[in-house]
């Protein structure tokens, strides 16, 4: 069966990389991007140019109307969905919840919860036997700020993950015999981009000594597990998580 994948917020870090290593697997690739053009159609041609085929599309996850265009728009550039990459998410700067007002909540909350809601939602419309499809798998992208909490720093975007951990769980037990498989990674301290909108750019560096690894994690470390629980070698694994944390 032909690969189509939808990968959310996937001009950078993990997203990218997890799109790269897709394609080198014969995904037919939707790059899905906020604002930065340009980094998206870096990463589309890349794999055009080793012979792979993706393309970029522009979409807010926190909007309804721009989820659901995203999604017709790669069923009539890319065919029939099999997989969904809910990778989108958004922090911003390390505050104590004491600090945080509802603007800042709701900015968090409609892109890293309601946004994977919508995307898991079209994806399930298209990959459900229930609905004529054939199957497929879902991956969220959590992060260990769900079992950790993020004290001082980003309680609100740990929250954000723990609501897709639970997601994870009851969509998986919802669609399991409708041939979609729904499972998770969690991230731990990963070397992206993402920690320049929490006003540290070298968060990585500063918390790596408290990783039993004493180390942070690379983007491709994180895509080779999303892959593989996108993989028929995870064909009986649902409603799972992995954790790529250096044991963190």
């Amino acid at each position: 069966m032909k690969k189509v994948t939808v990968i959310t917020g996937g001009s950078r870090g993990i997203g990218a990389a997890a799109a790269y290593l897709a394609a080198q697997q014969g995904h037919a690739v939707c790059v899905n991007y906020l604002h930065n053009q340009e980094a998206a159609n870096k990463v589309v041609d890349a794999i055009k140019q080793s012979g792979g085929k993706a393309i970029s599309i522009a979409a807010d996850v926190a909007s309804e109307t721009e989820v659901l265009n995203l999604f017709n728009t790669v069923d009539k550039k890319l065919g029939k969905l099999t997989a969904l990459i809910n990778n989108a998410g958004i922090l911003e700067q390390q505050i104590r919840l004491e600090n945080m007002d509802a603007a800042r909540l709701n900015r968090i909350f409609a892109t890293n919860i309601i946004g994977a809601f919508l995307c898991a939602r079209e994806a399930v419309k298209r990959m459900s036997t229930k609905h004529g499809g054939a199957g497929g798998a879902i991956v969220n992208v959590s992060s260990a700020a769900s079992r950790l909490g993020s004290p001082g720093e980003y309680v609100d975007y740990a929250a954000s993950k723990g609501a897709i951990d639970t997601m994870t769980i009851g969509l998986a037990k919802e669609v399991a015999d409708e041939k979609i498989r729904v499972n998770a990674v969690r991230p731990g301290f990963i070397y992206t981009d993402i920690h320049a909108s929490g006003g540290e750019p070298n968060r990585i560096e500063r918390v790596k000594e408290f990783v039993p690894m004493k180390r942070g994690g690379q983007a491709i470390e994180v895509a080779k597990a999303i892959l593989w629980l996108l993989s028929d070698e995870a064909s009986y694994t649902t409603g799972s998580f992995i954790d790529v944390t250096g044991g963190k």
